[in-house]
């Protein structure tokens, strides 16, 4: 992807500013989006397939494995083209958020319409949209990931501006979650439902992206101004750059981190509308309140976690906030039906988790990026955020089949499309349901929490390698 013009360069900014708050509100918008389309597929495209589209568990689990696997595929070559992407009005990483914004929307959307035809023609209509959605999901998120450490070199102002862009990644996680809340309630047919919740969700998303291409233009295009013309002209073939990327052993902590945070979170979330229908016998219509519990207190956490790494690291936060999650999954497998206080306590304190999740290993990366950096003198944000998504979706698409094909070999009934009551569910598929929710998060969990222990870059570290970074730079120029 290439822009040759020329003219319209914005103002000259100071990259070694701090960032404003308009600069951070834009950068966190970007997020809005990608939050709010992947939050309504993780919550709701499985039951979808099941209760709405009339698909098999299990089918439906291969269809989200294929989705996921492509788009971890993917990852990588759009990772390497954004670095070397070429443009003098809008940077490296802008232009794939500009051009690729309206057709990741219209994607979307398309995934939520149930076409007339029988199982294997839906199946192969959604693996279709599904593989097409997930390339331009990768084309305006992946780039959008990689510009952190293009803002703010600064330790502690990328946890704040890491901050911000959650806030808008829950906060617009918990607006489709208000807005299923109300389409939910004001229309009857299912099929409708989705179809309204997910044209509101692809505008809000597409408003979003053109919002961070304009409010970041300035401090990105600055930036690019000061790499390096070694930076610009070394080319190392990818090959090679794959074997740097994975002797990056800090890198190496940071996506198995992530991984089993990520497992942890989107299994829950797959799980939890079955969790609440069928276990704790409620209506479809309160799947959303008992979400909501969830993100609204990652919302309220997100800079609460952030204040505190400051005082006792990341490490720290990290495990405050995975132990909570873990005495949340243990309650949620034992609750009964009845219990709905306390299952809204149980969803406050995994959303405590949930929070750490989303913060601390993206807080991460920028640092990996730098450290590399250092030891090659070269700058690949978009090569390590690509092979960071790609194995963490491989995990994904392979823990969401997992759930479908327990699901379905537990004896889980899907719905007759156009059936109004939802068939009940055997005793098995009930305690596969609990499984997924309670011991099967847990045991992510404490692994993420084994690997952070021993993660080595420390905010010292860190500071010995900006100091190292600035001196080789002023050398080079």
């Amino acid at each position: 992807m290439s822009d040759s013009v020329a003219d319209g360069y914005p103002q000259k900014v100071d990259k070694d500013k701090k960032l404003n708050l308009k600069t951070k509100l834009a950068y966190g918008a970007g997020d809005l989006g990608p939050a709010i389309t992947a939050n309504i597929s993780v919550f709701f495209l499985l039951v979808f397939f099941t209760n709405v589209a009339g698909i098999p568990a299990g089918l439906a689990g291969s269809i989200l494995m294929v989705g996921k696997i492509w788009d971890a595929v993917n990852d990588p070559f759009v990772g390497v083209l954004t670095d070397k992407t070429k443009s003098r009005r809008w940077g490296r990483r802008l232009p794939w958020l500009l051009y690729g914004a309206i057709p990741f929307g219209i994607f979307f959307f398309l995934q939520w319409i149930v076409p007339t035809t029988n199982v294997w023609g839906l199946f192969w209509y959604y693996v279709i949209i599904g593989v097409i959605s997930q390339v331009f999901y990768t084309i305006v998120n992946l780039p959008y990931t990689a510009m952190t450490p293009e803002l703010t070199q600064d330790y502690d102002e990328r946890t704040s501006l890491n901050s911000i862009r959650f806030a808008f990644s829950i906060g617009g996680s918990i607006l489709s979650l208000l807005l299923a809340r109300l389409i939910f309630a004001l229309i009857e047919n299912r099929q409708q439902q989705y179809l309204v919740l997910a044209g509101v969700c692809a505008v809000i998303s597409i408003l979003g992206l053109f919002w961070c291409v304009w409010g970041t233009r300035d401090r990105v295009l600055a930036f690019e101004a000061k790499r390096t013309q070694s930076d610009e002209s070394e080319s190392i073939p990818i090959k090679e750059q794959i074997k740097i990327v994975f002797n990056n052993k800090p890198f190496l902590f940071v996506i198995g981190i992530y991984l089993f945070s990520w497992l942890g979170v989107q299994i829950t979330a797959s799980v939890i509308p079955y969790f609440v229908i069928y276990c704790m016998r409620l209506k479809e219509s309160d799947v959303p309140t008992v979400m909501i519990g969830v993100q609204g207190t990652a919302l309220l956490m997100l800079f609460i976690w952030g204040a505190l790494s400051k005082r006792v690291g990341k490490k720290a936060v990290y495990f405050m906030g995975m132990f909570l999650w873990i005495i949340a999954a243990t309650g949620l497998f034992f609750l009964q039906p009845g219990q709905i206080g306390l299952m809204y306590v149980l969803a406050v304190l995994a959303g405590c988790g949930v929070s750490v999740a989303y913060l601390v290993p993206w807080s991460m990366m920028p640092d990996v990026i730098e450290l590399d950096e250092l030891q090659t003198g070269q700058r690949r944000e978009g090569l390590f955020y690509g092979f960071m998504v790609l194995l963490q979706k491989f995990g994904l698409a392979f823990g969401l089949f997992l759930v479908g094909i327990a699901l379905q070999a537990s004896g889980f009934q899907e719905n007759v499309p156009g059936q109004t009551e939802l068939p009940i569910q055997p005793d098995a598929a009930l305690t596969a349901i609990r499984i997924a929710v309670g011991p099967i998060p847990v045991v992510c969990l404490i692994c993420g929490l084994f690997l952070t222990y021993f993660y080595p870059i420390t905010r010292e570290m860190h500071a010995e390698m900006l100091l190292k970074l600035e001196e080789k730079r002023k050398k080079e120029e």
